[in-house]
């Protein structure tokens, strides 16, 4: 039986995650409290196996209490994060401190997609509670490593290389955070990034990751010239895919498959590089729920690109690189540490 606590200065937002996660058999809501102060002296006497966390409480806020939490007595913490431009920036800077990932506080909404969202939940719950969240205490008690130097130039010249498409979910921005604030100015490739996430907090995110990389990011936008040393997060709700002129490489942001499970897709984007430019592109596919990204994978295997992987032990959900791995479609099954310095000598072989 998992068991999770409830953490809302909403009456309301209290009831709704409650009442949802006790329809599910295997899991247990042990404690309801209305701030970060009750809510950490509760974490402290249930010792519960996730806790969903507002951020913004009185007496105490709900990144503060995820600070004590992740110094203390380590485990998943889910946010409840509202889809605004605020709330995106709250909810990234709470996964830098441990956060595995959030819930949206639509949930509360009387919806047609109230199903969806209640399976969402419970999903996530029982993924991020079976993962035991081994490498996230494993952080939160470990010095913080240097960062190692990757550098652009090859002894072998020009890179085979020149596309990166990342497919990421569950977890994700901490670990892209980490991989694109390690590359270098010259990085020699464009990169593009499929990341679940709502389109209140794509734009924050590319922001955010601009402002601690020596590359540039952005948002992609329509008709966008994909560039060495600059990278495209997909935007929240729509898919990114290449347009492969003479000259160069246009990015489109589409709506197109609208079916998608996933909107960005990581199967759309890297289908999409796998069509526009073969062996040129290389597929990172890191931590996620799910499969989303095996089938790009596997196409733009067939065009004779390249795929890594990131590692069981370093993902917070290993599920989209298992998939990825267990169809043995991955070249190299990395550490997220790794991953950077890897991605580069890849474009290389």
């Amino acid at each position: 039986m998992i068991k999770v606590l409830v953490v809302d200065d909403s009456a309301f937002m209290r009831k709704a995650i409650s009442t949802m996660l006790d329809k599910d058999p295997g899991i247990t809501v042990v404690g309801v409290a209305r701030n970060g102060r009750v809510g950490l002296d509760m974490v402290r006497k249930l010792d519960p196996d996730v806790v969903t966390m507002d951020i913004e409480m009185p007496e105490m806020d709900g990144l503060t209490a995820l600070r004590h939490i992740m110094m203390e007595c380590p485990r998943p913490v889910l946010m409840v994060s509202s889809l605004t431009t605020e709330g995106a920036e709250s909810t990234l800077k709470a996964m830098e401190l441990g956060a595995v990932d959030f819930i949206p506080k639509q949930l509360s909404k009387v919806s047609l997609d109230i199903i969806k969202i209640e399976r969402d939940l419970i999903e996530k719950v029982k993924t991020v509670a079976a993962r035991k969240m081994r490498h996230v205490a494993a952080r939160a008690a470990a010095p913080r490593k240097v960062r190692r130097p990757v550098t652009a130039t090859r002894a072998g010249g020009r890179p085979v290389r020149d596309v990166v498409a990342i497919g990421v979910s569950t977890g994700g921005p901490p670990v892209v955070q980490k991989i694109l604030s390690s590359l270098p100015a010259d990085f020699p490739a464009g990169i593009l990034i499929a990341q679940h996430m709502p389109a209140a907090f794509t734009g924050p995110f590319a922001a955010r990751l601009d402002s601690v990389s020596q590359i540039t990011v952005k948002e992609a936008e329509n008709g966008d010239v994909l560039r060495p040393g600059h990278a495209y997060v997909a935007p929240g709700g729509r898919h990114i895919i290449l347009d492969q002129k003479v000259s160069h490489i246009n990015v489109l942001v589409t709506d197109e498959p609208a079916d998608a499970l996933y909107k960005p897709s990581a199967n759309v984007l890297i289908g999409s590089v796998a069509q526009a430019v073969g062996r040129r592109g290389l597929g990172v596919i890191l931590t996620g729920m799910g499969n989303d990204g095996c089938e790009g994978i596997r196409a733009l295997k067939g065009k004779g690109g390249r795929a890594l992987a990131q590692s069981d032990s370093t993902c917070v959900v290993y599920g989209m690189p298992k998939a990825v791995v267990e169809n043995n479609l991955a070249d190299e099954i990395v550490d997220l540490d790794d991953m950077a310095e890897s991605i580069m000598a890849n474009l290389y072989k």
